[in-house]
């Protein structure tokens, strides 16, 4: 039997992007194995690719906006029936440009009380529970 090992796991960025005391959270397509699942937006981290860099990257790919990155908010190790990940949740900041969604079937504008509302993805669930306690603060560093 093939146990997965560490080498295994794919590097995946998520965006804990705030503005006006909201958070951005985007729905997965319907052709995507995750479809239809809520997620903080981000991607895979390519070969020499710093999880910064992926973000901006991905921000600007999927949502075409500019952002920066701050802080690592941690990490969520989930394995799926199709990809074992390891999810890292950075601080992220709005810098310029207007969200035109991509990859994405929709995304919203919610707030800390609505996170429970969504079905998110089992892998980004570690950081709907941070922001619902409170470890993870939507109010600026």
């Amino acid at each position: 039997m093939n146990n997965s090992n560490l080498s295994d796991i794919v590097k995946v960025t998520a965006a804990i992007l705030v503005k006006d005391n909201k958070i951005i959270i985007a729905k997965r397509g319907p052709g995507d194995a995750l479809a239809n699942k809520w997620e903080f937006p981000g991607g895979k981290i390519e070969l020499h690719e710093t999880p910064e860099q992926c973000l901006k990257r991905e921000m600007k790919e999927e949502f075409d906006i500019d952002v920066s990155v701050g802080g690592y908010l941690g990490s969520s190790i989930y394995k799926y029936d199709h990809i074992s990940i390891e999810l890292l949740a950075y601080r992220t900041y709005w810098e310029d440009g207007e969200i035109d969604p991509k990859d994405h079937d929709d995304f919203k504008w919610i707030s800390l009380e609505q996170l429970g509302e969504f079905d998110f993805a089992p892998a980004d669930l570690v950081f709907v529970e941070k922001l619902q306690n409170g470890e993870i603060a939507i109010s600026p560093e």
